[in-house]
This record gives C-alpha cells, structure tokens and sequence, in this order.
C-alpha cells in the first residue's frame, strides 16, 4: 500500500469538477471507504449546467436538478456532506485566486488525511475523460493542498476570521492518470451494485439505465486485469501521491 494506510484514515475530501464524477470514477471505493467508518465529503465545483442528453430539460432547470440527483447519489454512498461552489465550466477551466482560497478553505475546514480529485495530465488513452474541467480541477487542488492549505504564514485571515487552522494533506487520489502512472487499485466486487445504484441516481445524464451496470463494467475492465484480479473480480484505479 503507497501513502497512508487505511486504518490511519478518519477523513476523505472529494473535489471534482461535475456532479456523477465521484459515482462514475469512485464510486464502489467510496462505499468500502463509508462502510469502513470513514467520513467522506465532497466539494463539487460546478453544477454540470453543460451536461444532459435531453432538450426538452429547460437548461436553466439543470443546476437544481443535478444537485438533487448529487445529493441522492452520495447518501447511497453514505457521503457525511455535499458542498458545491456552483461554479460555470469557465469558472474552473480559467481559476484564479477565488478558487485557490475556497479551496484551501475547504481542505482545512475538512482536515482530511486524503483528498481523491481529478489528475490534472491528460490522458491520452482516455482522451474524452481528460475534460478541460477535470484537469483544471486537478490542478487546482493540488496547488491548495501545497502550499496554501498547510502553511500557517499564507491566507492568514483564514485563521484570524474563520478559525481556521493551517493542514497537511498526507495523500491525494487521482483519477484517470495516465496508465503508467497507476500504481493503487481497490477490489470493489462487494460494492459494485452500490455504484451502479449510485450512478443510476445520476438520471439527467443515463440514457440507457438498463445497460448501465454492464457499461460500468466494462469501463473498469482494465482495471481488474491490471490489478491481476481473479476473474469476476471488479476494480477501480488511481495514481496515489504522497502530499504530507
């Protein structure tokens, strides 16, 4: 196991660029996470208003129903709180300081010892799941982690207005490294039918809910043969950075 080990753990911070990317990428590792007592919150950066396969939805009815169908999807994961910062996909593909604060804000509000969030490489044999949104986001929380977050001496009025503390991240998740990068699978067998309810939870964005749970199987397929899993055996992957 790289990082900290699982029994260290009390405290996961989720950040992510759109509502269904922590079901979709994480969401049987999330479970064992909550089942295992941990305390997982996320922090959704927008609201997905670009998202959604259907036109007769009025676009500006689509943030409200993303974030109740987020809501949804994270109590079946049993995720101890939402967050979102409701911020457009410009928001976050152009971040500034406005983001960096929050973000550092959040992280030491949280005080978690592990933070999952995107990669911000592109990917090149997942080319479509290296959205500019999931890089941005990657990027960006990684540079709260370090410095901001963990130095006493920056973003002082954190501490004298709010109270909060300066915190050392000890490890960060990625999703969608590049192949080579990966180096921490989890068995999630015994938690898949709770991704798979989770990510049906995301209706706004399925077309096809009824091939749903094969399609999710297929997705991590190379997962399970990389991790030399038994056959029938099911795994999600993420390059694992030591941060503390």
């Amino acid at each position: 196991m790289i990082g900290v080990p699982e029994g260290a753990v009390e405290r996961v911070l989720v950040v992510v660029g759109h509502p269904d990317d922590a079901e979709f990428w994480a969401g049987g590792t999330i479970a064992a996470w909550t089942d295992a007592g941990i305390e997982v919150t996320y922090c959704v950066l927008t609201d997905g208003d670009s998202g959604g396969f259907d036109p007769g939805v009025p676009r500006g009815e689509i943030p409200g129903i993303r974030r109740g169908e987020q809501r949804e999807a994270a109590a079946l994961l049993g995720v101890h709180e939402v967050g979102f910062l409701g911020l457009t996909e410009g928001g976050v593909r152009e971040w500034g300081r406005g983001l960096h604060e929050d973000l550092a804000r959040v992280i030491r509000r949280v005080r978690p010892q592990r933070v999952l969030t995107w990669s911000p490489e592109w990917n090149w044999q997942r080319f479509r799941s290296s959205h500019p949104a999931h890089l941005a986001t990657g990027a960006a929380v990684l540079a709260a982690i370090y410095p901001d977050a963990s130095n006493p001496f920056a973003l002082t009025h954190l501490k004298d207005d709010e109270g909060l503390d300066a915190w050392t991240v000890s490890e960060a998740w990625l999703l969608n490294s590049p192949q080579r990068e990966i180096n921490h699978n989890v068995d999630i067998t015994d938690t898949f039918p709770r991704k798979v309810t989770a990510v049906q939870a995301h209706a706004s964005q399925i077309q096809d809910q009824g091939t749903l749970a094969e399609r999710l199987r297929q997705r991590i397929a190379q997962n399970t043969a990389a991790a030399r899993l038994p056959e029938g055996r099911l795994a999600e992957a993420f390059q694992v950075v030591v941060t503390g």
